[in-house]
């Protein structure tokens, strides 16, 4: 086991399964991300989604999947290149990954998949004890054709060492995750949490990428004329909260967040998030 993971994980001090396997999670997810920097990746590519947040900004959440978009929209762009040289960096590590891409070419969204179970084998861990064949699984997704709109950030992170990331910033990670909340298919508690940690982050969303996200797909596709200003969101969204179920809502968010963290999920209720509303700016 590389030493550099070993002092990671003791940093964690997980203290129980759930623990350990986020714990280690995370590591491959930062490790990962290093490795896709080393592969020239975010010259075409930027961060984005819940880990992004977790990473980049401190969201007191676990985040199971790395999200990305493209700077520019390209068809023609194939995880293959990039996952060679990711497993590649994850062995210099100990890692000794399969990561190789899932799903269609003529999607949209492009998945790929890390599986391992080396780190598993190399360390005592709770969660594996009794499950000889159990792999850790990230899946990472990249969106070719984003919406039109997004700006971009750069951050420095600095483990395993040192690199830089390409990322959406706040206001367009913002103008997603609104997006996502009012034309996601079904019902999603974690992206009410991240709403509300936008909010308390007096965070205001990019509301010409909101635009381009609504015209794109969704309920208000084709529908150009559409104007979105901060009158015309908070409606919509006072709508979309006055029909959530909100004991599913944490039922779902619950398992991602630390104890204390949890405490706060007992004040959600169509009153708490018409709040959260108001103060939209």
């Amino acid at each position: 086991m590389n030493e550099v993971i070993q002092q990671r994980l003791e940093q964690y001090a997980p203290t129980n399964a759930q623990e350990e396997e986020r714990a280690l999670k995370e590591i491959i997810q930062d490790i990962a991300l290093y490795a896709l920097w080393r592969a020239q990746f975010f010259k075409v590519a930027a961060f984005q989604g819940g880990t992004s947040l977790r990473i980049l900004h401190g969201l007191q959440r676990f985040s199971e999947d790395l999200d990305f978009i493209l700077q520019e929209p390209s068809p023609e762009f194939d995880w293959s290149k990039y996952l060679q040289r990711l497993s590649a960096v994850l062995q210099e590590y100990g890692i000794e990954s399969e990561a190789l891409p899932l799903g269609r070419m003529d999607k949209a969204i492009r998945v790929a998949v890390i599986k391992d179970n080396s780190i598993v084998n190399q360390l005592n861990l709770a969660f594996y004890r009794g499950h000889p064949g159990r792999k850790l699984q990230i899946k990472l997704e990249i969106d070719i054709n984003p919406p039109a709109g997004s700006g971009f950030d750069y951050t420095y992170l600095d483990f395993p060492t040192d690199f830089e990331v390409c990322h959406q910033d706040l206001s367009s990670n913002f103008a997603l995750k609104i997006y996502a909340l009012l034309c996601r298919g079904y019902l999603k508690g974690r992206d009410w949490y991240d709403f509300s940690w936008y909010i308390r982050k007096r965070v205001s969303p990019n509301l010409r990428h909101l635009k381009s996200a609504l015209v794109q797909a969704g309920p208000w596709k084709g529908q150009d004329g559409l104007i979105v200003d901060l009158a015309w969101l908070k409606g919509v969204l006072a709508e979309k909260i006055d029909g959530v179920d909100w004991q599913h809502a944490t039922s779902d968010v619950s398992p991602f967040l630390k104890a204390g963290e949890k405490q706060t999920l007992k004040l959600w209720s169509t009153r708490f998030f018409h709040e959260k509303v108001a103060r939209l700016g």
